[in-house]
Formats: C-alpha cells, sequence, structure tokens
C-alpha cells in the first residue's frame, strides 16, 4: 500500500472514532458547521504530520503504533481516568473485576501531575511491604512518571510471579524520595470479610467492588446475624478501598436501605444520566451501621458511604474520602481494544458531588500509631482496688476464684488495640445501643 493510501485509510478511521466518541450527530454532507470545519481541518494537519513521519523519519516507522500514540495522546489531553486500552490492556481490566491479577497490588492515578496511590489493596505486595494511599510514585524502575499515562505505569508494574519492580515513592514526611523493590505475585482479592468483634458487635470488610461482591456480602451479614442474636450493631469498614464496580456498589448500598435513591449520575448527554433505587429488602438489618473510611476510600466506597450517610442509615467515621466521583464507561472497539472514557459524574442521594471533594465523615477520627507495650502501659496503669493487697473479692468471680470468661478473642482484641479507628467505630456502636435504652429515648 502507498504512503498516501495508508495515509487516506489512517484518516478515515481516525475519522469514524473521532465520530463515536463525540456522538458528532449534525455532521451531514450539506451542511458543515464552523466547528466541524476547524476539526476537518486539524486532522488534515494530523494527516500530513503522518505523511512526513512516515518519508522522513530516521527510521522506518510502524504506522499502527503511531495511530494508537495519537490516539493515547488524545484522551491524555481529557482527565487522568480517561485512556486508550490496547487488547491485552482491555482483557487484563476484564480479569481484574473477577478478582485475580497479576502484579504488586495497588490502585493509582494521577493526582496534581503526579502518579499517586489511591490504596494498596490489602494482603498483596505492596500492601505488606507498607506502600501507603497518598504515596507519590517519581519513578519506576528508575524511569521518571512525570510523562507517563496510568495504562503506561500499569504495564511497567505488572509482570510474571516472582519478579521484581523497584517504587521510587516520596510521601509527606521523607526527606528525599525512597525506592521500594517489591516482589510481583498473583494478586487474588477475597473482596469481603467478616467476623464477630464482640457479642452482638459484627465487623464487616470491603476491600473493594468485585463482580461477587454484594452475594459475598449477604453470605457474611447472614453468617454474624445467627452468630449474634441479636445484632447490635455492624461495622462496615472501606477503608484503603480503592472501589470496583458500580452495579456492585448499588447493590450493597440497597442491601441496607429499603426505599429511596443510592446514586445518580449526570453527564454532557441525556443518555449517560443514571439514577439507581432501593428496594424493599426481603430479609432487613434493623440495627445501627458506622461505616469506616478515608483518603484511600474511592469510587465505589464513596457512593456506598454518601448513600447511607444522606439516608441517615449509617454514621461515617474516619477521615475524608479520595473523592474520585466520575464515572467510566468502556467502549469496546473492533480491533479487540476498548476506550475508557469519562461519560459523567456521581451524585449521592442528596445531590453532593464527590469528584474532587470526598465524602466528609460525621465523626473524623485520625489514625493514630499503635498504642504503647504492654508492659508500658503496665507500668503507667493507675492502681486500683483489686491491685492492693488483701482485697475483698466482689461478687464477679467464681466460687473457686477464676474470672469470668473474656467478651472478646485475643485477635479481635489485639487488632482494637493497634486500631483506633476501629476502636472508636465500637464505642459509638456501644453508645448507641446505651443511650437507645435510657428513658428519654422512648419518650
Amino acid at each position: 500500500m502507498s504512503i498516501r493510501k495508508l495515509r487516506l485509510t489512517i484518516l478515515a478511521v481516525i475519522l469514524v472514532g473521532l465520530v463515536a466518541v463525540f456522538a458528532w450527530e449534525r455532521l451531514s454532507i450539506q451542511k458543515v458547521s464552523a466547528e466541524d470545519k476547524i476539526v476537518y481541518e486539524q486532522l488534515q494537519v494530523f494527516s500530513d504530520v503522518l505523511d512526513i513521519v512516515q518519508e522522513n523519519y530516521v527510521e522506518e516507522a510502524d504506522s499502527k503504533e503511531l495511530v494508537e500514540g495519537a490516539i493515547t495522546g488524545m484522551l491524555k489531553t481529557l482527565d487522568p481516568h480517561s485512556s486508550y486500552l490496547n487488547p491485552d490492556a482491555y482483557k487484563e481490566l476484564q480479569v481484574e473485576t473477577k478478582g485475580s491479577f497479576g502484579g504488586i497490588g495497588i490502585e493509582i492515578t494521577i493526582r496534581d501531575g503526579f502518579l499517586t496511590v489511591v490504596s494498596p489493596l490489602e494482603g498483596t505486595p505492596a500492601d505488606d511491604l507498607g506502600i501507603e494511599a497518598g504515596d507519590k510514585i517519581v519513578r519506576v524502575d528508575g524511569e521518571p512518571t512525570k510523562e507517563m499515562t496510568l495504562m503506561e505505569a500499569v504495564k511497567k508494574m505488572r509482570g510474571p510471579k516472582g519478579t521484581k519492580v523497584v517504587l521510587t515513592i516520596m510521601r509527606e514526611g521523607f526527606t528525599k524520595p525512597k525506592d521500594f523493590v517489591i516482589t510481583r505475585a498473583t494478586v487474588a482479592i477475597k473482596s469481603v470479610r467478616a467476623k464477630t468483634l464482640e457479642p452482638g458487635y459484627g465487623y464487616l470488610r470491603l476491600s473493594q467492588f468485585q463482580s461477587t461482591t454484594a452475594r459475598d456480602l449477604r453470605q457474611a451479614l447472614t453468617k454474624l446475624e445467627k452468630e449474634n442474636q441479636p445484632m447490635k450493631g455492624l461495622i462496615l469498614d472501606m477503608r484503603n478501598n480503592p472501589g470496583g464496580l458500580l452495579d456492585q456498589a448499588v447493590k450493597v448500598s440497597d442491601e441496607f436501605l429499603d426505599e429511596g435513591l443510592i446514586v445518580y449520575t449526570g453527564g454532557r448527554l441525556k443518555s449517560q444520566d443514571m439514577r439507581f433505587e432501593a428496594h424493599t429488602n426481603t430479609r432487613p438489618h434493623h440495627y445501627p451501621i458506622v461505616v469506616l473510611v478515608n483518603e484511600g476510600s474511592a469510587s465505589a466506597a464513596e457512593i456506598v458511604a454518601g448513600a447511607l450517610q444522606d439516608h441517615k442509615r449509617a454514621v461515617v467515621a474516619g477521615v475524608e474520602t479520595f473523592g474520585k466521583g466520575s464515572v467510566q464507561t468502556v467502549m469496546p472497539l473492533r480491533n479487540g481494544a476498548a476506550l475508557r472514557l469519562t461519560t459523567s459524574l456521581y451524585y449521592t442521594p442528596s445531590g453532593r458531588s464527590i469528584q474532587a471533594k470526598g465524602i466528609e465523615p460525621d465523626i473524623v477520627v485520625e489514625r493514630e500509631l499503635p498504642r504503647k507495650r504492654d508492659d508500658e502501659r503496665e507500668r503507667l496503669r493507675v492502681i486500683r482496688e483489686e491491685d492492693l493487697k488483701n482485697h475483698m473479692d466482689g461478687e464477679g468471680k467464681t466460687e473457686s476464684g477464676a474470672k469470668p470468661e473474656p467478651t472478646q478473642d485475643s485477635e479481635s482484641k489485639q487488632q482494637l488495640d493497634s486500631d483506633n479507628q476501629l476502636a472508636r467505630a465500637l464505642e459509638v456502636l456501644k453508645s448507641w445501643e446505651i443511650l437507645s435504652q435510657m428513658k428519654y429515648a422512648h419518650e
């Protein structure tokens, strides 16, 4: 094929793509608007540049790579979350939503021009090595990330199990960037974990929103409610949850709501506007809920937190969330690739935009460092009656002098001792129970 014919073919492909992306419904042979004329002139310039590169570049250029590079550059001018997914990247995206993929286990975005960690995925190599939400990735394997796209960064971080990648991180408190050498692994994420913290009080951890999250959540709730009769309260932990599938966020919210709006979207086109309503549950959950969030809670996690907060169904505790309130629509292309394009914004039931604002907690609880060691706590403990020699035993002991059985297992106690946000959430639920039993609460 001649260069001229190749150039015209590529130009035609690009025109078709632009029609699909920007919905040029007004374009016709008889009447062409001034704006369309400008776009067409720019496409002619692109065609000229392509022709010059093909004929004059020092080496023979791959036409496919040139066109993909042009598409990537076009989408890069829009926002950090719009991108071109080549066939391999599109396949990986489809695999990720099923909960198993190869890599180091972090969700990333571009913030203020820097490649930024939204959150490490729980139990992954990045999480185990101490990568934190808000970390700036300044280099990947020594290559600066300043001009790197999200997909380029993801591609560099992915790799076979057992191989290594070096992330150079700048973090608040660091005097200079620090290298983290991370060994890649097969990242298999279990999105739902549940346990009883204390009799009557359940803990449910959502690490991300996959295709089975809502189903797994219902199963976990059934188990918790059987273990705890009556169920006095639930902590829904979505800290460092980077989000995931919109339909799963809606279903999780719907599990705790019986009516009303869950979330709605607003875009430039009417077809991009969606509304999601709650339905009456066959098995309602009539107990108070505290939702835990932090700066690593994003997207779908913010939808759930915002919906439960607006409907006064839960108290949100922790710190302000990440603020990713944009909707990406994945549009498959004929070559096996896809466009991931930002098409609208999320709004909570009360009309709040999540984008770049996040969800503000009802109770602000900053994360603190773990408490002092047991020996230091023991040394600083105030002397009580039970510490005095020959003190009288109360009625709380058995005839043999043995103390009553503990009310929480050692693992839960250790978790509460090392996590002040979780401990505060449990305190809120207990206060809720106490206040509901007071006389004035029923008058």
